[in-house]
């Protein structure tokens, strides 16, 4: 849908570029009504969508400028080359962006399969409460059975000293 990008005047391309730059980099992107009614929201929404990918993967591959041509051939040449030229611009800025964005999603996630490396139990227990069956089922780690293990044995030892005459 990056066609839609030719309802704007070539020479007000470079700035609507720029703007989904600082989108793409954390920043404020561009407002539909800053354009005025040149697009519906459907038409801003996937031209947005389409031109942040679009950036995303040019720098993130590290696209030539002939590669990055043959992602916008559907755009006329001023179009185009309008995209190119803030993509250049500005393609430190954004590698760094998309390298910050990466790390903080692998930092979140090795933090928490940091935590899930706890190894666990998974205990299913069928209990029968009078005459009606159910299942319970907890999840621990070694403490805490180590803990049930204690407590059994010492259930244990005060039924079998019950049961002696």
């Amino acid at each position: 849908m990056i066609h839609f990008l030719e309802k704007l005047p070539s020479e007000e391309c470079p700035k609507l570029i720029h703007r989904v730059v600082d989108g793409v980099c954390g920043r404020s992107g561009p407002r539909r009504t800053d354009y005025g009614e040149r697009w519906s929201l459907t038409e801003w929404v996937e031209l947005m969508n389409t031109l942040s990918s679009c950036i995303r993967f040019a720098v993130g591959r590290g696209c030539s400028d002939q590669e990055i041509r043959e992602l916008l051939r559907e755009l006329e040449t001023a179009h185009a080359e309008a995209v190119l030229q803030c993509v250049r611009s500005r393609f430190d800025e954004i590698r760094h962006a998309l390298v910050d964005r990466t790390n903080g999603i692998s930092t979140h996630k090795y933090l928490h399969l940091s935590a899930l490396n706890t190894p666990l139990l998974n205990l299913s227990l069928d209990l029968k409460e009078n005459g009606i069956q159910r299942t319970v089922n907890i999840e621990m780690n070694k403490e805490e059975l180590q803990t049930l293990i204690s407590a059994l044995e010492a259930a244990n030892k005060v039924i079998l000293k019950l049961k002696a005459p």
